[in-house]
């Protein structure tokens, strides 16, 4: 896979969250390709991150494609919200939504892109009978809820079955993977089919955004 196919996402959720409009500024500038937001509602998982109009106000601070990532629960309200505060792709659970389809088409028909997120223990199967409506896959590689934890290697197998089933579809489908993604392991990650790559704490922790975004793109080469 050529190396500018991929895509580094920096997560906000482990920024200064009282500089949040330069801190989104600072990681763009220093080479990130997408911002991903991620949605925590204290209802599916256990921690309350941001609304809607934070992801509002953060749009006017820069052009890079929003990501949003909702651990909500229900999804429909929100994703519609989101969709209309300028996110560009909005991505959900499958377990948190009662009607998958219906939850893809509803994003859809605002014209953002859509995603299915599968947690650690969450099998791929539904993907097979809405592949035709998603438009990214994300792999989570730590249990959702918190930033900071440590990298769960059995999601490098799924991300494998996930490549076989995105290339079989004939479709052009995002690989993402989020938690746990460091400089030392992205290769790997990458070697078993993703293409884009969510990091926190590996970024945001750090006093050289660029410093460590580069070493990420290193790694990839």
């Amino acid at each position: 896979m050529s190396t500018a196919r991929y895509r580094i996402a920096p997560s906000v959720l482990s920024a200064d969250f009282a500089r949040l409009a330069e801190e989104v500024r600072a990681v763009v500038d220093a080479g990130a390709d997408w911002i991903h937001f991620d949605v925590m509602d204290n209802h599916y998982v256990p921690n309350l991150t941001f609304g809607p109009m934070v992801c509002q106000a953060l749009r006017r601070h820069t052009q890079a494609p929003i990501d949003v990532h909702l651990m909500v629960q229900p999804v429909d309200a929100l994703a519609l919200a989101f969709c209309q505060a300028g996110a560009d792709l909005v991505s959900f659970h499958p377990d948190a939504s009662t009607h998958v389809d219906r939850t893809l088409q509803l994003v859809r028909a605002e014209g953002k892109q859509t995603g299915l997120v599968f947690n650690p223990a969450a099998p791929l199967d539904l993907l097979e009978w809405v592949i035709d409506k998603v438009d990214l896959v994300l792999v989570m590689s730590v249990n959702p809820g918190f930033g900071g934890q440590s990298f769960i290697d059995s999601a490098l197998r799924k991300v494998e079955r996930a490549r076989r089933i995105i290339e079989a579809s004939g479709r052009d489908i995002r690989l993402e993977v989020d938690g746990g993604i460091k400089v030392d392991n992205i290769r790997r990650v990458a070697d078993a089919g993703a293409d884009t790559f969510v990091a926190g704490s590996a970024i945001f922790g750090q006093p050289d955004y660029k410093a460590v975004i580069d070493a990420m793109r290193r790694a990839l080469a």
